[in-house]
């Protein structure tokens, strides 16, 4: 018998030797990789976790695959208990001989931290039962308790932030005042931002009641009224999943940082959902750079228009809130430039509008020009003098192009119109306002002329998608403006179905108790609006935008471009 187990305990020791070359290369792949193959230590992980024991042990089966570290002997054997150190070859092969024997090995003595075990006394049965194969090992088992999480998968760099994570919580015991907050970061440092955030709002809040707020009352108001509110639009836009691997928490964070660059960078206030918009647009634009690499390469009269509808924020009725937030309006600093800013200035004051405006330059020199700085002062002082928010900012680059940028962050773009398209397909070609109207995923106001008192509007309609969204702006100001509205559809030879399209409209407006007139013409479109216009008195057009592609549109023309050079009224033209 004594014969037989020295044999067993040689074999162990050539078991022990191979487990040893393995763990040598274990160690060499880490430091090739970056991912440690170290035990954790317990001490360690219990200190920057603030564990507290919570009951006595407890004999138990426990996954061998959730042994993540030792309280002493963490150096001694790698993650996945391999050893580490030669002395240890009789113990490991006594260990290993004795676990073959009809009695067995006894239990091992861990300590738990949420998901995760460390061995207390049996780091060797650990080893020995996971060279054998074995998936659990018989433990008692003394549970730890901690305010965050620790699952067996955590790496030393999860530690650091479960620790901040811990420290965040006992400074603001938000998982005590909000049970069931989730506010799981992925990076080191973080919860020093988020606890930032909480006291900017926890000193507003105190300059508001002119008194002192704790800690813990700021982090709940903060967490209900300005965290709660900006995951909401997370969830609702599907973000997370344009970001996998990241949470709310971490969205949260890069959608604060993102705002506030966005600001810095427009000069403008930029309000939460532009943001989230922003944020998931460059996202997809990451994962599409063919489409990116054709839009560089083709002329700009020749870019795609964007879909039907997707300036709208949702399905519009005569009940829902304010539509025009935000208006963007030029500058050109000529005396008839002006006129847009009256125009804008209308809108704003029926929409409660904060007003955007632009002034494009050509170079450093006429940006820092007393010129541009006049042009400022203006645009302000204007605003100022009839109570609208407004802030011009200064920008150097192509006009269109500068312009349809800057448009993405507003609602409405409102353009004073000196110099509309030509008729012939190379002054369209030319032209930066065919282009800009062309490609806007904004509804645009061109203005010949300021029209302070609209009290009667033309909506131009033949059933195409583009008029669909004109049809929708068109109710939505008639029932919000109290004004009048006609609907005028013109046939031609080459556009079957305007009944179908009359027919339609009428009952679009009828089901949101829109009141209209409906008129029919024949001929050429653009000359057929212009003469409704006249006939019913409208202070403004409005119909769809360019219905066909980018060639068919340079070389045979739109009605909205006949509309326009007549240069007689307000226009709003809808993508």
């Amino acid at each position: 018998m004594s014969e037989l187990r020295a044999t067993d305990v040689a074999a162990a020791v050539a078991d022990f030797r191979k487990l040893r070359r393995q763990a040598d290369i274990e160690r060499l792949l880490a430091s090739v990789t970056g991912k440690s193959a170290d035990l954790l230590s317990f001490e360690d992980v219990r200190r920057k976790l603030r564990a507290t024991a919570v009951s006595e042990r407890q004999l138990r089966e426990i996954p061998l695959d959730a042994i993540v570290g030792s309280v002493g002997r963490y150096q001694d054997f790698s993650r996945s208990f391999l050893p580490r150190n030669d002395s240890d070859s009789n113990r490991w092969a006594r260990v290993m001989a004795a676990s073959g024997g009809l009695a067995g090995l006894p239990p091992i003595e861990v300590y738990q931290i949420g998901e995760a075990y460390f061995v207390l006394d049996g780091n060797h049965r650990v080893s020995v039962a996971r060279q054998n194969g074995a998936t659990t090992i018989q433990a008692y088992v003394i549970p730890f308790r901690s305010r965050v999480p620790f699952t067996p998968d955590m790496s030393p760099r999860d530690l650091v932030i479960r620790a901040e994570q811990v420290e965040f919580l006992e400074q603001t015991r938000l998982d005590e005042t909000r049970p069931g907050s989730n506010l799981v970061l992925t990076e080191p440092g973080q919860y020093r931002v988020l606890r930032e955030h909480i006291e900017v709002h926890r000193f507003y809040m105190s300059e508001q009641r002119g008194a002192p707020v704790a800690l813990e009352e700021a982090a709940a108001d903060w967490y209900d009224t300005v965290y709660l509110p900006q995951v909401a639009l997370i969830r609702d836009r599907g973000l997370l999943r344009e970001f996998p691997g990241r949470t709310e928490a971490d969205l949260y964070l890069w959608l604060t940082e993102h705002r506030a660059e966005l600001e810095a960078q427009l000069g403008w206030e930029i309000s939460p959902e532009q943001a989230v918009e922003d944020l998931a647009g460059r996202q997809a634009q990451a994962t599409n750079r063919g489409e990116q690499l054709l839009e560089m390469i083709l002329p700009e009269q020749l870019t795609p228009p964007p879909p039907p509808g997707v300036w709208r924020r949702g399905q519009l009725s005569p009940q829902d809130e304010w539509l025009f937030d935000d208006v963007l309006v030029p500058i050109s600093g000529e005396p008839a430039g002006w006129e847009a800013l009256d125009q804008a200035i209308a809108i704003a004051q029926r929409e409660n509008s904060r007003l955007f405006g632009l002034h494009v330059v050509r170079d450093e020199a006429q940006l820092a020009s007393e010129e541009a700085r006049q042009i400022q002062w203006e645009f302000e002082a204007r605003c100022r003098s009839v109570g609208v928010n407004g802030r011009l900012a200064l920008e150097i680059g192509p006009v269109a192009r500068t312009i349809r940028e800057r448009s993405r962050w507003t609602d409405l773009v409102v353009l004073q119109i000196s110099y509309p398209p030509g008729p012939t397909p190379l002054e369209r070609l030319k032209s930066g306002l065919h282009s800009l109207i062309r490609t806007s995923v904004r509804p645009v106001l061109t203005v010949p002329r300021a029209t302070r008192g609209v009290r009667q509007m033309l909506l131009a309609y033949d059933g195409s998608p583009r008029a669909e969204q004109a049809l929708t702006l068109a109710a939505y100001i008639t029932a919000r403006w109290d004004t009048r509205l006609s609907v005028l559809t013109v046939a031609e030879p080459r556009q079957p179905g305007v009944e179908g399209a009359r027919i339609r409209s009428r009952a679009y407006l009828e089901e949101r108790g829109v009141k209209a007139e409906f008129i029919s013409a024949s001929g050429p479109p653009g000359q057929a609006i212009i003469a409704a216009a006249e006939r019913t008195g409208s202070d403004v057009v409005i119909m769809g935008g360019h219905g066909h592609g980018p060639v068919s549109d340079l070389l045979l023309g739109s009605a909205v471009e006949e509309v326009l050079r007549t240069r007689k009224l307000p226009t709003l033209i809808c993508p």
